[in-house]
């Protein structure tokens, strides 16, 4: 091999240290039983350290999860139980509450119907009783002005007959023509 100026080692060669020439040492024949043990070692303490320590507390932990699910949906379900009693509750005070509302209604509309026919009937009856003060009124101003109608129909004939025939008419002879048309 060539060396260079500085003193290295041209080539493809790499440099082999200690080992130089011998097997690698996880496959060296020699070392399969030692490794073997250490490898058994590892193992069981793996394995015990797993099934004693860590899947005890993996699997702690996922009961603990369950059991905190469960019960999270088992307090949903009381929930969801709890407001559909409450809905329906509601539902039975808000028609409860319609229907006293209808009732109190219909009270109250029974009660201003009999006011209402009350008081009609006392202003019919105060009406009847002025129409009936206004007919006898009526019927006393007739009968009056139907006895000054005789009285007036004699002076009426009278200055009638005389304005037309220049003489005094006969009061007698004139009221008993008015008495005869009259009959």
């Amino acid at each position: 091999m060539a060396r260079d100026v500085e003193g290295h080692q041209a080539g493809t060669e790499v440099p082999g240290g200690p080992h130089e020439g011998g097997v690698f040492p996880p496959f060296d024949p020699n070392n399969f039983v030692a490794e073997l043990i250490w490898l058994a070692i590892t193992f069981g303490a793996i394995y015990y350290l797993m099934s004693r320590v860590a899947l005890p507390r993996v699997a702690k932990i996922l009961a603990t999860r369950k059991d905190k699910i469960d019960s999270d949906l088992a307090a949903a379900a009381k929930a969801q139980d709890d407001a559909a009693a409450a809905a329906a509750a509601h539902e039975k005070t808000l028609a409860a509450a319609k229907a006293k509302a209808q009732e109190l209604g219909q009270a109250a509309h029974a009660e201003v119907q009999k006011q209402t026919d009350a008081r009609r009937a006392t202003l019919e009856a105060e009406l009847n009783g002025k129409l009936a003060a206004a007919e006898a009124q009526i019927a006393t101003t007739k009968t009056a002005a139907m006895a000054n109608v005789d009285s007036i129909a004699t002076d009426a004939a009278q200055a009638i007959l005389q304005h037309i025939t220049g003489k005094p008419a006969d009061p007698a002879a004139v009221s008993a023509a008015i008495a005869a048309a009259k009959a």
